[in-house]
């Protein structure tokens, strides 16, 4: 196991060093929830989703959905290393000519929902794991959540009503950084205490260290695969812009680009060649 541990962290090592250079070169993008939600999608693309890269519509396969949509630059990294498509494709990112937008879409290879407006999409969870149960099918759906996004009415919609469906087949990630666009969680809306919210609206909530990687493949693992129970939230602890010393938890690097001499430092901190 230590082995697996070891190449998942190499992976999400060297994902964050190309996802600032994409971002950089495409002069647009959002880095901080992508480096803070680096070492959970590693983990679900390289560990965890029963998925197959040559059969990317397989019905069989785990769904997962990047509700949390700007850090799709993590997404479109790990897409292109799991074999979905070519690196080339990062080229494009956010060009007009481009398969790689500013969120993920169902136009690509990998991708299982066109995102965008946030708050809207553990709702999506929910028919999709609705429907994997009147199919008979033992698929689980994940959504990776934004802590921000939580604060629209929406989300709550979706976690009452998959929780009366007992959907256990859902699980529901949030990417907990405290920090969104404008400022702290707690600056701009508090959301309090996130465990005991999901647990009131009946869902199995667990909290763990986000950055964790063995902790991350563990809970995964612990998830059984049942058609009815209780959806599960776990609520990963992350920093903001993880890695890179001058964008841990500043709002300002929600989104932005960094300079030519920025991604050099970023680089250089995250054990790459400048």
């Amino acid at each position: 196991m230590n082995n697996l541990y070891s190449s998942l962290k190499e992976i999400a090592r060297k994902a964050r060093i190309d996802c600032l250079k994409m971002i950089h070169h495409a002069k647009s993008g959002h880095p901080g929830g992508s480096l803070s939600a680096m070492d959970i999608l590693t983990v679900l693309y390289f560990h965890t989703l029963r998925i197959d890269p040559a059969n990317p519509r397989w019905p069989d396969r785990d769904r997962f959905i990047l509700s949390k949509g700007h850090a799709a630059p993590a997404v479109f990294i790990l897409l292109a290393y799991k074999g979905y498509f070519s690196k080339e494709e990062w080229k494009k990112f956010r060009q007009v000519d481009g398969m790689l937008q500013g969120t993920v879409g169902i136009n690509i290879p990998g991708g299982d929902m066109t995102v965008g407006s946030l708050g809207q999409y553990l709702s999506v969870g929910v028919g999709m794991a609705y429907a994997g149960r009147l199919d008979n099918k033992d698929y689980k759906v994940y959504v990776l959540l934004g802590d921000g996004e939580i604060q629209e009415g929406q989300v709550w919609e979706a976690a009452m009503t998959a929780a009366h469906y007992q959907l256990s087949n859902l699980i529901a990630i949030l990417d907990y950084n405290k920090v969104q666009m404008c400022g702290t969680l707690n600056e701009i809306l508090n959301i309090g205490n996130p465990v005991r919210k999901f647990q009131a609206f009946g869902w199995n909530v667990l909290r763990i260290d986000g950055h964790d990687i063995p902790q991350l493949c563990n809970t995964f693992d612990a998830l059984p695969r049942r058609l009815y129970g209780q959806p599960t939230l776990i609520v990963a602890d992350t920093i903001k812009g993880k890695g890179v010393s001058f964008m841990e938890n500043k709002a300002q690097w929600h989104g932005g680009t960094p300079s030519d001499e920025e991604l050099a430092l970023a680089i250089a901190e995250l054990g790459g060649e400048v």
